[in-house]
């Protein structure tokens, strides 16, 4: 029992509590009452119109010294205007926090504040959970201890008003009306920005993103304009903006002031001084990445892109730029060693990673505007491991077939990811080897002819993008080559570039991207624990469920594509010749034998399960279009012909349902006669049923 010195010391710490401010709807009755705009009040107090908005709907609080003069002006009407049938009277109030970063930056919270110790340090303001919504509870990412250099997390969307939104409810004042001052409070105050992902890695610089009205207060045009694909415009270099960022010294990167621009200085010892930017009105969030981000309030801009960077990486870019970029922040190309003679810290090549100095392909592997082979003359034919797009002859279909009213599209979860996963890579040089003795542990580039390899018709050829049987030799990747020894045949290469050196470069990329969508996905109600039929009914919602966490799944799965199809970025703009070295092949990612390991693996894994299909079930797919294969059915879900065991549970080879990368969910159902009748007409009906969506972007 507590003795009556600790009854008396609790009570005289409720004695000495400072009020509470009163509920966020008498703030904005008191306001009213007494006839003062938000607009004016936000003037008295130093602050934004936002700010004071925020105040009066319980997403923030504001901090000392605000919250001291609020609260005296709340007295004061409250003594003036009492409520309606109440008599006035104060509530207790938390002792604010006297830090600098307290005196700039407001927290989302409940309506009602929790106390804080009178006696509390001052520190500076960590984010608070957002007042409750009906959104489903969000997973948090596995991470590491918070990052006290980084108390605001890794980004934040700035609007017109000067109020900058970051993640869990978090609201900045920004006072920044140039893009200079912008950088310098990003950096000095802000609080913004994200460890490293490798020990051997560099943190991820703070990302700012700018609204239409806050790209106009700091001197921007609103929309850029041109003829250029909007990607490719950029401000000219006698801007105005420009010019200020050049007198206050700071660089811009080679590619411009653009939708994406890295704003820089040179590192001062181990400290980076580098922001980027994103401009949201210059079309920075592609919408097929992001899917109805751009028009979201500022606020649910920062959950959606807090929750990729938290999840996946601080946006540096489109989705395929991000891919990109983690495989090099999760795989560092340098790590600090000790230099024997020296005893200095020296950097050298950090083992699994590409190194820092790019490679040219094999000329079988590189385009055909490559220097190697507009150099070498090279006329000995390409690589063309590309994904399906295949669909079969109307004299293949069955009566039976055409008689069953449905076509059933599946749609693998993730294809390229799932390829990704263990995928041992060359990590050194091709070497050149002529009558060599296939391995397919070896990667590389094989010349082989693969004609003679005998494939059921109504199945596509295992080894060709349009599934038409191979006529001669041809070049293939290594899992294509080992695919028709699986398949029974002898294969006798002609000549190969191979890797002697080798590793599973992307694993710890799969793994971060596998992770992230599949907590993703649960977070929007499609768990693991589900059965076949409650997985299909969470799939059919799930899009309605949150559409900003349906955005951040979009873009992660923009993000594997993207990062895959840009290991062969090929060159882009009007003023560039052929035989010219282009700017991506600087890049030590510039790997198409990597991006052809990946596809080749993936298209080699969906025959597989093909042919199981039909070995067990009988049936033939209509038509494949990269991930997705199209089947008859008899009904208009997949369970009306997925193979089951006795026991009810999935029978092994085949397709399978699940919300894990490389298994199925259902794509669409469209009428088997509909889907024959485009055939007839010579179109592909997986095209119209998934929309074009074959090819890995290798832009951006």
């Amino acid at each position: 029992m507590a003795s009556e010195e600790e009854l008396f010391a609790s009570v005289d710490a409720l004695l000495n509590e400072e009020p509470h401010l009163p509920p966020p709807a008498e703030r904005a009755r008191l306001r009213e009452a007494a006839g003062i705009t938000q607009a004016r009040l936000a003037t008295a107090l130093k602050t934004t119109t936002q700010s004071v908005k925020n105040w009066e709907n319980g997403r923030s609080e504001p901090k000392s010294p605000r919250l001291e003069a609020y609260q005296r002006l709340l007295k004061g009407w409250a003594a003036k205007y009492p409520a309606p049938g109440a008599v006035p009277a104060a509530a207790p109030a938390p002792a604010a926090s006297t830090g600098p970063a307290a005196s700039r930056v407001e927290t989302a919270d409940a309506s009602q504040a929790p106390a804080v110790g009178a006696a509390a340090p001052a520190r500076p303001a960590t984010p608070r959970p957002a007042a409750a919504s009906r959104r489903p509870a969000m997973k948090k990412a596995a991470q590491p201890a918070a990052d006290p250099r980084f108390p605001h997390g890794p980004l934040a969307v700035l609007d017109g008003d000067g109020c900058a939104y970051g993640v869990d409810g978090i609201v900045l004042d920004c006072p920044a009306t140039t893009i200079p001052e912008l950088v310098e409070w990003t950096l000095r105050e802000s609080g913004l920005g994200a460890s490293k992902l490798n020990r051997y890695g560099k943190d991820s610089d703070p990302l700012i993103v700018l609204t239409a009205a806050a790209a106009v207060k700091v001197g921007l045009p609103e929309r850029l304009e041109g003829h250029e694909q909007r990607r490719s415009l950029r401000l000219p270099e006698d801007h105005a903006v420009v010019k200020q960022v050049v007198k206050a010294k700071w660089r811009l990167t080679q590619r411009g002031f653009g939708p994406w621009a890295r704003i820089y200085r040179k590192a001062q010892g181990r400290e980076r001084q580098c922001v980027q930017l994103a401009i949201l009105s210059w079309d920075a969030l592609d919408e097929r990445s992001w899917p109805g981000v751009s028009d979201m309030e500022p606020a649910d801009i920062a959950r959606v892109l807090g929750v990729y960077a938290q999840r996946v990486i601080t946006p540096r870019g489109s989705t395929a730029v991000s891919g990109l970029e983690l495989m090099t922040a999760l795989r560092p190309p340098t790590r600090a060693v000790r230099d024997e003679a020296s005893g200095n810290w020296v950097s050298a090549y950090n083992p699994g990673s590409l190194g820092t100095e790019p490679m040219d392909p094999a000329p079988p592997e590189a385009t055909a505007e490559h220097p190697v082979v507009v150099d070498s003359g090279w006329t000995g034919g390409f690589l063309n491991e590309e994904a399906y797009q295949w669909v079969r002859p109307v004299d293949l279909l069955t009566d039976e077939e055409c008689t069953l009213p449905f076509a059933v599209g599946l749609d693998l979860n993730t294809a390229f990811l799932a390829a990704a996963a263990r995928l041992v890579v060359g990590m050194s040089a091709p070497d050149h080897f002529v009558g060599p003795e296939f391995n397919p542990k070896i990667p590389g580039s094989w010349l082989v002819d693969l004609s003679h390899v005998e494939v059921d018709p109504r199945l596509p050829s295992p080894f060709t993008p349009d599934g038409t049987r191979p006529t001669g030799p041809a070049w293939y990747q290594t899992h294509t080559v080992a695919y028709a020894q699986e398949l029974g045949y002898n294969v006798e290469p002609i000549e190969a570039y191979l890797r002697r050196e080798t590793g599973a470069y992307l694993d710890p990329w799969h793994d971060r991207l596998k992770n992230a969508y599949v907590d993703t996905l649960a977070d929007l109600g499609v768990t693991k624990d589900l059965d076949d039929r409650a997985f299909l009914a969470a799939m059919e919602r799930h899009k309605n469920a949150d559409p900003a966490l349906a955005a951040v799944l979009a873009a992660i799965k923009a993000t594997v594509k993207g990062g895959i199809g840009k290991l062969r970025e090929r060159p882009q703009g009007k003023k560039y010749k052929e035989g010219e070295r282009w700017p991506a092949l600087q890049r030590p990612t510039w790997r198409p034998d990597i991006r052809a390991a990946v596809i080749s693996k993936a298209r080699v894994n969906m025959h597989r399960k093909m042919r199981n299909m039909a070995t067990m079930t009988g049936l033939y797919p209509l038509a494949v279009l990269s991930d997705c294969v199209v089947y008859p059915s008899p009904g208009a879900s997949p369970l009306d012909f997925l193979p089951y065991a006795a026991s009810g549970k999935p029978q092994p080879g085949g397709f399978r349902l699940g919300p894990t990368p490389g298994l199925a969910k259902l794509e669409g159902v469209q009428s088997m006669l509909w889907a024959v009748d485009l055939m007839e007409k010579g179109l592909n009906p997986a095209r119209h049923i998934k929309g074009g969506d074959a090819v890995l972007d290798e832009g951006e």
